[in-house]
């Protein structure tokens, strides 16, 4: 078995899928009726079974099944579940503070993270940055940032994108249901531009020529004198896991700087080894004048940042950043011992190593089901669209009911995509390669089955 040299005490759970009852089980369904009462209908669950465990690449029921996790908590988990240094450093942090607010008494923890970012994120030139608890967060504070720094307000979007739930980020989300739907009015001065989307792109379209389509479409619908910034995930996550043609996002970038636009790369799923490199723009030499990243930062523990160049960082006067909970000591603690994990461990590679076992697998499913319209993705964060296959209609109801087979035979997967007809794989980076091999063999029957 080739794996990860992880330490084996990480291993409280066996490696391996175990089913024990009928998914969803007896007292899973019990939960689901207190669950029912208590609380809001509005906070939905992708699988129905309650979690009682996790260690690595398995999470454990209250029923005693344990599934593949293919979905690592959407990125969160890229270490793998309950990871012992992880545990440590948040045990001994919770035992010496929990909070003090570092607005009001500071701490080293808060200072190694911004070091770390300073030093991960692309870009040899100075950077600081600013912790926060969630993506969304982070997002909202990038655009501050940004109209701050540029004294603008405009600021660009694209199709397909996710960036979250407060109302500023859900203004630049693309969908509407379930997001947005009835939350309105949303925040104004948000403009969207096409992306670059390979699949459903005319035909022969460069990244180059489709970044000149958006580009054409905010100067004259915006105007590049008004926009604060360009703000784009360099592959989308509940878009679609769409990976942009090679081009656009450097022309992008490049367009950017010379108009004066801060350039915000939202890393939030794609960071942190997920894609090969430590962040998705490394792959083709971008360097965002800003980048958020939250999910795989702290290995499960809420934490948020946004990075960036010194000089627009630093254009916001003091207080004009912060929060009573962000950069926590005993989320720095994690994401401290989360990103010691991922150098020691060499998980770039092994993102770049599920890519090569994975995609050669999903390549072989699209040649045997007309169905699968694309495979697509890098390292760690692979997709296959489902669609018909006349003219590309999505197929929502197929890609649920894979997922559904999936999660009944104890592999978790998740969906996206604005028609929801994406499966996106983002297993744990120290997942084990007889495990995904087993997690791909569930997928692949569910395709059989429910595919022509």
């Amino acid at each position: 078995m080739t794996q990860v040299d992880t330490d084996a005490a990480r291993d409280a759970i066996p490696q391996r899928r175990v089913l024990v009852t009928e998914i969803p089980g007896p007292r899973s369904k019990e939960l689901a009726s207190r669950r029912a009462r208590a609380v809001a209908a509005g906070v939905s669950s992708t699988i129905h079974v309650y979690v009682d465990g996790a260690s690595g690449a398995i999470v454990r029921d209250v029923d005693g099944n344990c599934m593949i996790d293919l979905g690592s908590g959407i990125a969160v988990t890229g270490v793998g579940h309950a990871v012992p240094a992880v545990v440590q450093a948040v045990s001994e942090q919770v035992a010496r503070f929990t909070h003090t607010c570092f607005m009001v008494a500071p701490y080293e923890g808060y200072v190694a993270v911004c070091e770390e970012l300073a030093d991960l994120c692309p870009g040899d030139h100075e950077k600081r940055s600013a912790l926060f608890n969630s993506g969304a967060e982070a997002v909202e504070n990038a655009v501050k940032i940004a109209r701050h720094a540029t004294g603008r307000q405009a600021v660009a979007v694209f199709d397909h994108a996710y960036h979250g739930r407060t109302n500023l980020t859900m203004a630049l989300t693309a969908k509407s249901f379930p997001y947005k739907d009835r939350f309105g009015p949303f925040a104004p001065e948000v403009y969207r531009a096409p992306v670059s989307y390979p699949l459903r792109d005319p035909e022969g379209m460069t990244g180059e020529q489709a970044a000149t389509r958006a580009i054409e479409q905010l100067s004259v619908q915006v105007g590049a004198g008004n926009l604060a910034c360009v703000l784009i995930e360099p592959i989308q996550g509940e878009g679609g896991f769409i990976v942009p043609a090679p081009g656009f996002l450097p022309a992008l970038a490049a367009w950017c700087a010379e108009k004066g636009i801060v350039f915000i790369a939202d890393e939030i799923q794609s960071g942190f080894a997920r894609t090969g490199a430590w962040f998705a723009s490394e792959h083709e030499g971008v360097v965002p004048d800003l980048v958020t990243t939250a999910k795989g930062i702290a290995g499960g523990m809420p934490l948020a940042a946004v990075t960036g160049r010194a000089e627009v960082m630093d254009s916001v006067h003091p207080g004009g950043l912060g929060g009573t909970y962000g950069g926590n000591p005993v989320a720095c603690a994690s994401a401290l011992a989360t990103i010691r994990t991922m150098r020691e461990l060499d998980l770039p590679a092994a993102a770049r190593r599920i890519e090569a076992n994975a995609r050669p697998r999903l390549e072989s499913m699209a040649k045997r089901h007309a169905a699968v319209a694309d495979v697509r993705g890098r390292g760690a964060m692979l997709a296959i669209e489902l669609a018909d296959p006349d003219g590309l209609r999505p197929d929502a109801d197929a890609a649920q009911a894979v997922a559904r087979a999936c999660h009944a035979n104890g592999v978790i997967v998740l969906t996206c995509g604005t028609w929801g007809n994406v499966i996106r794989l983002l297993p744990p980076l120290v997942i084990g390669d007889d495990l995904l091999e087993e997690g791909l063999d569930v997928l692949e029957r569910a395709l059989d089955e429910v595919l022509p």
